[in-house]
């Protein structure tokens, strides 16, 4: 190789390396070859730590975890979780739902055990994740398969054996999309899915405020209207409301 072809052997290189350099400062990478530090699971976490140890408040974390759930792909997050190998064999209730726990894999930043409890919930056609509101507990539902029809309600106050509602969100739930609650915000949810099967992807946190956490059902068809737009609800236990809204027969 003569001076001349190694100069431009040279500059091509130099070339190339800058090309690199800034497609990498301008992010025009894939994100999958980006740094680890920038996966979904880690954020998730820290948002989840920060809502746990008051950082953030509860709405805060609610805008959060939606605006990430926004950012993933949605194919990327049933691999990451394995659903494929978690829905096989899959038990359906004839009545409600079923869960399975998530476990991520290792990654690094990310401790073994989370802050928050994670598990998909999975139903047939027609079951519901049955009316209820909680106390001292967040959550956020990601569809992962299916359609659900969705409600939320605004938890006003708690009346001996009732709960004051009112409602915020009536719609139907599709892939991808994603709901939450906190005592904040939307605080009471109920879903029932539309089509033959259908799956959410949980991310819980609970015993929050420094109090253990609490969960309401309710009795949405024995509500009680009431004159400023909210409703009286009635308290139902778990295995009544199971068999009231476990299994929707009201079209």
């Amino acid at each position: 190789m003569d001076r001349r072809e190694f100069t431009k052997g040279l500059l091509a290189s130099v070339s190339s390396f800058a090309l690199i350099d800034s497609l990498f400062a301008y992010n025009a990478f894939d994100y999958n070859i980006k740094p680890i530090t920038n996966h979904w699971a880690i954020q998730l976490n820290e948002y989840c730590s920060d809502l746990k140890t008051e950082t953030i408040t509860a709405t805060q974390w609610q805008s959060k975890i939606e605006d990430l759930y926004n950012q993933i792909e949605l194919e990327d997050l049933l691999k990451f979780i394995k659903f494929e190998n978690l829905i096989k064999g899959f038990e359906y209730p004839d009545l409600g739902v079923n869960t399975k726990p998530v476990k991520f894999p290792k990654l690094e930043g990310l401790p073994e055990q989370t802050v928050f409890i994670k598990k998909i919930f999975g139903m047939k056609k027609d079951r519901a994740i049955i009316p209820h509101g909680h106390s001292n507990m967040a959550s956020a539902h990601l569809i992962l398969k299916g359609e659900m029809h969705l409600r939320h309600y605004e938890k006003i106050r708690k009346e001996s054996n009732h709960l004051i509602i009112k409602p915020s969100i009536d719609k139907i739930a599709k892939l991808g999309e994603s709901s939450s609650i906190s005592d904040e915000k939307d605080n009471v949810h109920w879903f029932i899915a539309h089509t033959d099967t259908a799956f959410t992807f949980d991310v819980i946190m609970i015993d929050l405020n420094g109090k253990s956490y609490d969960i309401h059902n309710l009795d949405i068809y024995e509500k009680q209207n009431l004159s400023d737009g909210t409703m009286r609800v009635p308290l139902l236990d778990v295995e009544t409301a199971l068999k009231k809204y476990g299994k929707e027969t009201h079209h």
